[in-house]
């Protein structure tokens, strides 16, 4: 009997891991107008993660495996430099379209769409704030990620409190002598370069890129976390760390304003990645309820099963809708962006993981296994509650937003 039930568990989960779902999420793009282009975005980054991700994903999961290689591949593709100018060989597209691309990404891998995104963010930072003379000297290697980037606000003593901060450069002469340590790094310890917000004076607040090798970098052993493991994360320590004042990015005191316009695209961008996510087991969860046969019929012929399918449904395309919209907003630079982020990142994250976790109960104890893949999707997607501003503070924004208006 136990052999029997090895080989049913085996042949189920191999049918799981390998069905083709008959439609797949992805194709409820049309309940959004995209153009043609932005169609094909979508398509382009779909395949890319369907042949080069998704195989090797549970690996890179279970062994904390790093994809650089992958990583550049992509950078080939242009995803590395997604909305950077194409004046220093970015390509220089939408908001939406680095949405579309971080959300397929995301249905084979959260966690290196998550690090992909962050490394856009950087060089978005370089392009819009840098001087001439820093976008020449640091985007090429940048953009097709030869060279990789970290970005370094959160610090142990201030977390969600970035006004609490208390890494201090120190103008000497011709250099800055940092000090401080900064926490959860994605990247920390791998990444080449390291975008950091720090203060240069009394509550002035100023953005400095300092590279790895500065003397007087190091940095924690990787943190041991509940998801995004194929991506590092760790302590960033900078003592009498010495850059050229020429590393300062925009102007001194600059730096908050930078920060907070990076969190509007962050957040963005970390909100598509739950989508992916919730994207992937709602096609697994789908096929589940049509093939899996429970007292006489199909899990699908359950009415509460349905309804609750409904509602992952209908919470999956609001979440969509919104972070789109927010991605719009912000090409626009609609004077409520940062308003629309907050909602979309909100909105998309919460749903998102209830939705993930409803499917892993509807597939019983098989979504519980590892070699199903759901539950590593509820693993990565709970901390985008977190990161780029809790869930907490999206509605700090929201209400303090709003309620001047």
């Amino acid at each position: 009997m136990f052999i029997l039930k090895s080989i049913f568990k085996t042949s189920l989960i191999k049918n799981l891991n390998n069905k083709i779902p008959s439609k797949s999420f992805s194709d409820l793009n049309d309940i959004v107008e995209l153009s043609e282009d932005h169609k094909m975005i979508y398509e382009t980054a779909l395949n890319f993660a369907k042949e080069n991700m998704a195989p090797h994903a549970l690996e890179w999961d279970k062994k904390s495996y790093f994809p650089i290689e992958v990583i550049r591949q992509a950078a080939q593709l242009g995803f590395g430099s997604i909305y950077t100018s194409q004046e220093y060989g970015g390509c220089g597209m939408d908001r939406l379209s680095a949405s579309l691309i971080f959300e397929a990404l995301a249905t084979a891998c959260v966690s290196t769409s998550a690090y992909l995104s962050i490394h856009n963010m950087n060089c978005w930072i370089i392009d819009s704030f840098g001087n001439e003379e820093q976008k020449k000297e640091w985007l090429p290697q940048l953009i097709n990620m030869e060279k990789l980037t970290s970005y370094c606000l959160t610090e142990p003593g201030s977390g969600s409190d970035a006004g609490a901060m208390k890494t201090f450069a120190k103008k000497v002469g011709g250099d800055y002598i940092i000090n401080g340590s900064k926490c959860f790094i994605t990247g920390g310890g791998v990444s080449d370069y390291y975008i950091l917000v720090c203060l240069t004076g009394e509550k002035q607040r100023s953005v400095i890129f300092v590279p790895k090798d500065a003397q007087g970098m190091s940095f924690g052993n990787p943190e041991i976390k509940m998801g995004w493991k194929s991506s590092p994360t760790a302590v960033v320590n900078l003592e009498d760390v010495k850059v050229p004042v020429r590393n300062l990015i925009s102007e001194e005191g600059n730096g908050f304003k930078i920060a907070m316009m990076g969190l509007d695209g962050g957040r963005i961008n970390i909100a598509s990645t739950s989508i992916g996510g919730a994207s992937f087991c709602l096609d697994k969860t789908k096929d589940y309820l049509f093939n899996r046969r429970q007292f006489g019929k199909n899990l699908g012929d359950f009415q509460h099963l349905q309804f609750q399918y409904a509602q992952m449904i209908t919470d999956f395309t609001l979440s969509r809708l919104m972070v789109r919209q927010a991605a719009v907003k912000i090409d626009q630079k609609d004077p409520n962006r940062a308003l629309y982020a907050a909602m979309a990142k909100l909105t998309a994250t919460e749903k998102c993981y209830n939705t993930v976790d409803i499917c892993l109960q509807m597939h019983g104890g098989y979504g519980y296994i590892w070699e199903t893949g759901i539950e590593r999707f509820l693993r990565d997607l709970r901390v985008n509650r977190i990161l780029e501003g809790t869930t907490e503070i999206m509605k700090h924004i929201i209400a303090r937003t709003t309620l001047k208006q």
